[in-house]
């Protein structure tokens, strides 16, 4: 079962311009630390599986590295507040809940060889452990069938990868367990083990169940992810049928991480799809991510029916719609691309849907599957980090999304619930795509922008993309915005090398003037580049001896024209700057003369804080001040102005005079607008000649990021 694809395979409803009644859009973000408490939040919390009580008011979702479940009162699903957690004695693999009943799996194994777990029902209101049950093996996924009548439990038994070249092979091997329900808990003396061996064609003797789910006629469906097979089992225990999950093979895809760039001209063949979850639509049909594991991963997501026929293959189809949104993880395109390892399935109003998560690109896929052959993606959403789990509540028109990566080592964003409301209401994610230009555009990781005419700007990408240094012609009149062209920068023909362009402006003349920000431990130099309308570099002027001296990494954020000359914004001190004070460096084109201001930052509680652009408008030059911060801890993410008449550059080298800012706008109303938390990095600010001001985050390639890039309009703040 082999299906080839090398296009978009289904009906895209996502394109420029595209605007639509009934959607979802994020209403709130809950970061999972706040269910600690009182105790010590500064520790790695997940949301992973994720589940609602019957009346939709309470969430529930598994924490493993705390051992607990988590409880969001979601009465108000705009503020939700915590509850607390609940410690289940173990790790929490899965949960389902029935009333106010969370039936959770919870892992105890000793080993990988000595694997162990028990089925726990917990009250979710008081907390307490009203029965458990002794499983065969390690749980993975449980489900609960839809009248409430009884629970199946995916037994892992999951490899040890650091062995045996992680293949499977490795035993004891997993199997199903199905369990009644009896007043509200479960009935341990009911218990069913199914047998899964001797079933599929990998490793017959080994297998992994990953995933279940329940239809209406209590038909459990039991997704193997390394094996790549399903099995139909009856409610009670019968195997009803089984079959391969077959492979794909995919063309026109990047398949290669180590070149930093977005080039998708590859191909994989006879790929296993391996499914991670699986979800029935309706009683004959059910839905596949084919996230992959040892062998395989198409990057999309599959419709089979009961009996083992593929009604549907995404192909590069839900990939497509991810790159074009900016989502696209680079670094994994050796892998499994963007990962799609979670679905949901549910009707709302009338349409029936599927959901599909995509943990690599952090992004939700909306799909109509009224007619079940030809899906239409509707909308894509931004999630937190690594979405692990969903729920629908059809019921309050809300989709939960459970995101288990938690960077706070690393100083990052937290793990995240996020809550979107289906409502009539036009789409407000994506702020800006490249869906709709003449071809594939693979985007991310913007920096500086500059502004054409009223509806063209320009935008370039950082040195996350070292080897595709890219001008992307933006059309802001399109909603949401639209990258329609992509333009190499280039030095003899090539894909220019060993730059980081942190800053764009027009030269008046159909050419650009970029910033590159050097990085000396890379060999990366700061410099000013001229590009030419095809992005030739013409020009390079490399840092006078003055400033090379005293350099450091943190280098030019941003260029702008003033007449004939170029200003820099430099973000951070440097070796001869005093604490708090950074260059804004200047560069005459007639006289190539060099001088400088200081302009006076903010004072940071935490971490630092830098400029990222700088762009001239009327008598005044815009800055973007900002800290390094994200998500609770963000403080300082702003746009200040100084009077053009102090931009007055003294000798590099001696005494600079202090120029005075003025706050134009704090931008952390604007960033949380959308029902996020805060992101990190604004990076790109420009003007239009009538006035609009637009802003842009950095999404830092999707790379230990949510991938989420804001794109937005400011008017009179040039008033």
């Amino acid at each position: 079962m082999t299906y080839r694809f090398c296009c978009l395979t289904s009906v895209l409803a996502l394109s420029a311009g595209f605007a639509q009644a009934d959607t979802f859009n994020r209403i709130a973000s809950f970061p999972t630390h706040l269910n600690i408490g009182s105790g010590d939040q500064a520790v790695e919390t997940s949301a992973e599986i994720i589940a609602a009580t019957a009346d939709g008011m309470t969430l529930v979702y598994t924490d493993s590295p705390l051992g607990v479940i988590g409880r969001i009162d979601i009465t108000d699903p705009a503020n939700p507040t915590p509850l607390g957690n609940i410690d289940v004695n173990g790790e929490p693999t899965s949960v389902g809940i029935v009333g106010n009943v969370a039936f959770v799996g919870v892992n105890t194994s000793e080993s990988y060889t000595a694997p162990s777990g028990r089925l726990a029902a917990v009250d979710t209101v008081t907390g307490e452990e009203l029965s458990s049950c002794e499983l065969p093996g390690q749980p993975d996924s449980i489900a609960v069938a839809k009248d409430g009548s009884f629970v199946a439990v995916a037994i892992e038994n999951e490899r040890d990868e650091d062995l045996g070249d992680g293949r499977t092979g490795q035993l004891p091997a997993g199997a199903l367990t199905l369990v009644q329900i009896a007043d509200g808990v479960a009935d341990c003396d009911t218990l069913i083990n199914v047998a899964m061996t001797d079933l599929a064609e990998i490793s017959p003797e080994d297998p992994e169940p990953e995933f279940v789910d329940i239809n209406s006629a209590g038909d459990v469906i039991v997704g193997m992810q390394e094996n790549n097979h399903m099995v139909v089992v009856g409610r009670d225990g019968v195997i009803k049928n089984h079959f391969s999950a077959g492979t794909v093979d995919l063309e026109n895809i990047d398949a290669t991480d180590e070149r930093a760039a977005l080039i998708f001209t590859e191909s994989q063949s006879d790929l296993p799809r391996e499914p991670d979850a699986v979800k029935w639509i309706d009683d004959t049909h059910f839905a596949t991510a084919n996230e992959g594991d040892m062998d395989g991963g198409t990057r999309g997501w599959t419709i089979f029916n009961a009996g083992g026929t593929v009604v549907y293959d995404a192909g590069t189809n839900f990939e497509y719609a991810v790159i074009q949104a900016g989502h696209y993880p680079d670094k994994r395109s050796d892998s499994k691309g963007v990962e799609p390892e979670s679905i949901e399935t549910a009707t709302f109003g009338d349409t029936p849907m599927v959901f599909v998560g995509a943990e690599r690109a952090s992004m939700v896929g909306v799909y109509d599957v009224s007619d079940l052959a030809n899906p239409v993606l509707t909308q894509l959403l931004p999630s937190g980090i690594g979405p692990e789990g969903y729920v629908a509540i059809p019921s309050r028109n809300l989709l939960v999304s459970a995101n288990e990566v938690d960077l706070i080592e690393d100083g990052g964003v937290r793990s995240h619930v996020m809550i979107f409301e289906y409502s009539d209401a036009d789409a407000t994610y994506p702020m800006i795509t490249s869906a709709g230009a003449d071809s594939l555009i693979g985007w991310g990781a913007l920096s500086g922008l500059a502004a054409v005419d009223d509806t063209t700007l320009v935008a370039v990408n950082d040195s996350f993309y070292s080897y595709q240094p890219t001008i992307f012609t933006v059309d802001v009149s399109a909603t949401p915005a639209q990258i329609v062209t992509a333009t190499p920068v280039t030095r003899g023909g090539y894909p220019a090398q060993k730059m980081d362009m942190e800053g764009i402006a027009v030269d008046g003349q159909g050419g650009y003037w970029i910033a590159s920000e050097g990085r000396i431990d890379r060999n990366v130099p700061h410099a000013i580049y001229h590009v030419d309308a095809d992005g030739a570099i013409d020009q390079e002027i490399g840092l006078p001896n003055a400033l090379l001296g005293v350099q450091k990494r943190f280098g030019f954020e941003g260029i702008t024209v003033v007449g004939d000359t170029l200003w820099m914004a430099v973000q951070r001190e440097w070796e001869d700057d005093a604490a708090g004070l950074v260059k804004l460096v200047a560069y005459n084109l007639e006289t190539e003369e060099w001088g400088a201001v200081h302009y006076p930052l903010e004072t940071p509680a935490t971490g630092w804080i830098g400029l990222s652009e700088i762009v001239a408008q009327g008598d005044y030059v815009y800055l973007l001040e900002r800290d390094n911060q994200i998500g609770a801890n963000a403080v300082v993410k702003q746009i200040t102005r100084v009077s053009l008449d102090q931009m007055v550059p003294a000798p590099l080298g001696g005494d600079l005079p202090v120029v005075t800012k003025e706050l134009v706008r704090d931008l952390l109303p604007d960033l949380t607008s959308t029902g996020g938390y805060v992101l990190d990095k604004v990076e790109g600010l420009t003007f239009t000649p009538n006035g609009t001001a637009y802003v842009v985050t950095d999404n830092d390639g999707v790379d230990d990021h949510s991938g989420e890039t804001m794109f937005w309009a400011l008017d009179g703040l040039d008033d």
